[in-house]
């Protein structure tokens, strides 16, 4: 069984997530946005508690925002970064992104996937699994974690409870992100949780009935 902590880190108020296998204590550090000494320390103190052997940093996407931690999680347990390929331009330019918010000290220059994800793969974590789902339009790049065991997906800043993510930001689409939010998302069994960068969770179910962007959206029929 898959096991979840969130954490809420840095000016934006970004959700870091550590996902866990509970038996193996393998896991993975999803967007870290840490920005100080104290909330790297609440990260490592949850990991060190827990007895978890970390295997990956993964990013649903490459923004600043969810990149700020990537570095000192690479180095402190000594794994790769894990996102899609799509966004290896945005992580190279994290140093550019900083600069537009007066916040270049708090991170490196430039990002480098180290292992790059695509649509349908899948990340293992003793014998549970996560999917890997391609949700293009917030950037290039923007991937969503599944779990159906575990009925959750962390869905980046794609889909939030009653909106969708911005599309003002370099690589962002609007027409793309609604696409795919349809095709991917939405298409889950209505009762998956949804785990998002930013915000409080919801459920497909309670987005495909409230959420303005999709509430006739066709795959209203899937939800059960």
């Amino acid at each position: 069984m898959l096991d979840i902590k969130q954490f809420v880190f840095n000016p934006f108020g970004e959700s870091t997530y550590v996902v866990s296998d509970e038996v193996s204590r393998e896991a993975i550090v999803v967007d870290p946005g840490m920005t100080s000494a104290a909330e790297e320390r609440r990260l490592d103190e949850y990991i060190a508690a827990k007895g978890l052997k970390v295997t990956a940093v993964v990013n649903t996407h490459m923004h600043l925002d969810h990149s700020f931690g990537v570095d000192y999680v690479r180095r402190r347990y000594g794994v790769p970064l894990r996102a899609h390929a799509a966004d290896a331009a945005l992580a190279a330019t994290v140093g550019e992104q900083a600069r537009r918010f007066g916040m270049l000290d708090r991170c490196d220059d430039s990002l480098e996937i180290d292992s790059p994800l695509a649509d349908g793969d899948i990340i293992r974590l003793g014998d549970e699994q996560l999917q890997v789902l391609h949700v293009p339009g917030h950037s290039p790049g923007g991937i969503a974690l599944y779990s159906r065991e575990g009925k959750f997906v962390l869905s980046g800043d794609s889909l939030f409870q009653g909106s969708i993510g911005r599309t003002d930001l370099p690589g962002g689409d609007a027409r793309t992100l609604v696409d795919a939010i349809g095709a991917r998302l939405l298409s889950l069994p209505g009762d998956t949780l949804v785990l998002p960068g930013h915000g409080p969770a919801t459920t497909i179910a309670d987005e495909l009935r409230g959420n303005p962007f999709f509430r006739r959206h066709p795959t209203d029929k899937s939800v059960g």
